[in-house]
């Protein structure tokens, strides 16, 4: 992404969210705050940011998810060719929002493609993919709907980790914060870095969490899982990264089975291969000593039990698509 846009337009950018009974009020708020914020940084340039809008089919007063309640634009007949960019948030009632919904997903299926991009925010992402939005395409949504998106729509390649995924003009984004980084690279990609980072100071947030950056914590999602089994050898894994034999044989010792039985239940309960596993503890124990540390790289790489400070780039680079020195420099504390 470069520092100064491709195109600036002459008037702001209209900005369409979608609102609907029971929608997320921060999957809504956070990127429309970001949003506004940027068309500060931008008027301080004397250059259009902004405009902001909420719709929802019938127009009126919404009440969202928590109990406030936003007015809304009727969607029925609006002038989608002044929209640049459509927002469908989500809802923690998505699975019922979406069963009670049929008239909104044909009015996103038919105004997406009216429009430069369309993006989802958390549980949002069921919205677009039953409105025909994510066919064959890689997306994101709030990692607890990971498993139901996918059993769903099978021809989404879900994307357990990511903060948000781009793919062509659709973006998807990640558990309801994650609207506010997905927002941020927006934001970026229309009026430049040097604006995303103004926006991020005010908002006092990251700029930005990359794309990749996992969602939440490997060890939590473990013992989120029917994998009560294995609590006791993720601690144990947790302590003894920098071990240099980390094989099947050594976990299933810690767990007193045989490699051959550890290793399919293990896949059974926890969705990932035991090398897949421990490469992820790696990587999340790198990732943490990179923010809050002053290990040098070769240190932690060693630390972390990667061996040396390629292998340990090579994995980086594999899930997160950046480099460790890259991800020190954005997220140090």
């Amino acid at each position: 992404m470069t520092d100064t846009p491709e195109f600036m337009p002459a008037t702001p950018r209209t900005i369409l969210f979608v609102a609907y009974p029971q929608v997320g009020l921060l999957d809504l708020t956070g990127a429309q705050t970001v949003f506004w914020a940027a068309t500060k940084a931008m008027r301080e340039r004397n250059l259009p940011g902004y405009e902001r809008l909420t719709g929802s089919l019938s127009g009126g007063s919404v009440q969202t998810a928590e109990g406030l309640t936003v007015e809304t634009q009727p969607l029925v007949g609006f002038a989608m060719e002044t929209v640049d960019t459509l927002i469908v948030p989500g809802s923690p009632e998505i699975e019922q929002v979406v069963e009670e919904s049929g008239e909104l997903i044909r009015w996103i299926a038919d105004n997406s493609r009216r429009v430069r991009r369309t993006a989802s925010v958390c549980s949002g992402t069921f919205l677009l993919a039953e409105a025909g939005l994510l066919e064959g395409k890689r997306a994101a949504t709030h990692w607890a709907m990971c498993n139901r998106l996918g059993a769903r729509f099978p021809s989404i390649e879900v994307d357990n980790d990511s903060i948000f995924v781009q793919q062509d003009n659709v973006w998807t984004s990640a558990g309801v914060s994650a609207g506010i980084d997905l927002a941020l690279a927006l934001v970026e990609a229309d009026c430049g870095r040097e604006v995303a980072m103004q926006v991020a100071r005010e908002l006092v947030v990251f700029l930005k969490r990359s794309g990749g950056q996992a969602q939440f914590s490997e060890l939590l999602q473990a013992q989120s899982r029917d994998a009560a089994v294995f609590d006791d050898l993720h601690r144990w894994l947790a302590d003894n990264l920098g071990r240099p034999n980390l094989g099947v044989e050594a976990l299933a010792e810690q767990c007193h089975m045989s490699p051959r039985n550890f290793s399919r239940l293990y896949k059974q309960k926890t969705g990932r291969s035991p090398a897949k596993a421990v490469e992820i503890f790696r990587l999340e124990a790198a990732r943490r000593l990179l923010e809050d540390s002053e290990r040098n790289i070769t240190q932690i790489a060693q630390e972390c039990g990667f061996g040396d400070e390629e292998r340990m780039r090579a994995t980086f680079q594999r899930h997160l698509a950046i480099s460790p020195r890259d991800y020190r420099k954005r997220f140090s504390r």
